[in-house]
């Protein structure tokens, strides 16, 4: 593919999560490509992306950004479109939001890596936005803010000539709500960073890795664990947190964002990372997978995907902590092989992924090329 102009595009880079792992693997695979995001904190990623970062929008210069940009989601879909991509013959696209609906050139291809359809506006929009969670003015406001925001995630749909999906879930959101066919790459695991300690530690606690938002049901292990007494260790950040730190008992510790080394003893170091909550994919799991850490997850959704039941880890199937409780409780009667549990993460590694992705994305160029 040399010779062709080559854009990727990102909903936001504000921190470091799943998203942005992927972005970064994309970066590898298309080296000379420049990054286009709604706003970018600088300093927020690694140097090969922060480097790579060339456009954002007007919303980069509002006012209060910095703690308050979900106040402007309804400007999110004008910001995308005015993304001058006009000498792009290929735009990647790595969206969970707004940057699949980008407009390209006519005569370019757009391929979008889909995270997940809007999830606040589709799967996830009760979680977010119940009539129980929002005050009297919230409640006149969002449900038509959310409307429009639907309307304008299924047209801008048409502007993706391929989608491929982080998961086979995430391929079925797909089809159901934009009527589109996905293909399934699965995201990148850095398993060569992720691997297990040298000498195996006294595992003392369990582990929460996660966004502290309301769709990763992070009250329901609260409300587990403070029956249990058990310890847990939460690392992530999120608009929840204030109000998830209220309902925790003193042996639920809050450990803000971690990264790095840190994130990696805190896999290696816990008995079991839990996953509250239905994920798009959840590559935490198979970051604690490649370190030798077995996961306890909710059975719907990506886990399924990334857990092997009894083997690599134990389901729960309903939304209630005394189901969590007894995952947790028939974890602690299995015992788990180390090298079944890195081999089955190594499945996803971030090799794989640029050879799938590279692969995907080169077949789609040379059919469009030739339909031409």
């Amino acid at each position: 593919m040399e010779n062709i102009k080559v854009a990727l595009v990102h909903d936001w880079l504000t921190g470091q999560r799943g998203g942005e792992k992927v972005l970064e693997a994309l970066a590898e695979v298309f080296p000379d490509a420049p990054i286009y995001t709604l706003f970018h904190f600088a300093g927020s990623q690694i140097e090969n992306i922060e480097k790579k970062v060339v456009g954002t929008s007007f919303l980069q210069r509002m006012p209060f950004l910095k703690k308050h940009y979900r106040w402007y989601l309804p400007l999110f879909p004008l910001a995308a479109e005015l993304f001058d991509l006009q000498r792009y013959d290929l735009v990647v696209s790595s969206s969970h939001c707004v940057a699949k609906g980008i407009i390209p050139h006519p005569d370019a291809l757009h391929v979008s890596y889909i995270h997940s359809p809007v999830r606040y506006a589709w799967n996830q929009y009760h979680a977010y936005f119940s009539r129980e969670k929002l005050s009297f003015f919230p409640n006149l406001l969002i449900p038509p803010i959310i409307h429009y925001l639907r309307q304008w995630d299924v047209t801008s749909s048409a502007r993706v000539d391929h989608f491929i999906a982080n998961s086979r879930c995430v391929a079925r959101r797909v089809e159901k709500y934009y009527r589109r066919q996905a293909d399934v790459v699965h995201p990148p695991v850095d398993t060569d960073f992720f691997r297990p300690p040298d000498v195996e530690p006294e595992r003392r606690f369990d582990l929460i890795v996660s966004a502290l938002v309301p769709y990763k049901m992070i009250d329901l292990a609260i409300a587990g664990y403070n029956r249990l007494g058990w310890p847990l260790k939460i690392v992530g950040d999120g608009p929840d947190f204030k109000k998830l730190r209220r309902l925790a008992r003193p042996n639920v510790e809050f450990l803000g964002a971690q990264e790095g080394g840190d994130l990696r003893r805190l896999y290696q170091s816990a008995r079991t990372l839990v996953l509250p909550g239905e994920e798009d994919f959840g590559i935490a799991t198979l970051e604690a997978q490649a370190c030798g850490t077995p996961v306890v997850a909710y059975g719907r959704g990506g886990s399924l995907e990334t857990v092997v039941e009894d083997r690599t880890g134990v389901f729960f199937y309903e939304l209630k902590p005394a189901c969590l409780l007894a995952a947790l409780d028939k974890f602690r009667g299995l015992e788990f092989n180390k090298t079944t549990l890195r081999a089955h993460a190594q499945g996803f590694s971030r090799d794989i992924f640029k050879e799938k992705i590279g692969t995907s994305i080169r077949q789609k160029w040379r059919a469009f090329k030739e339909a031409q």
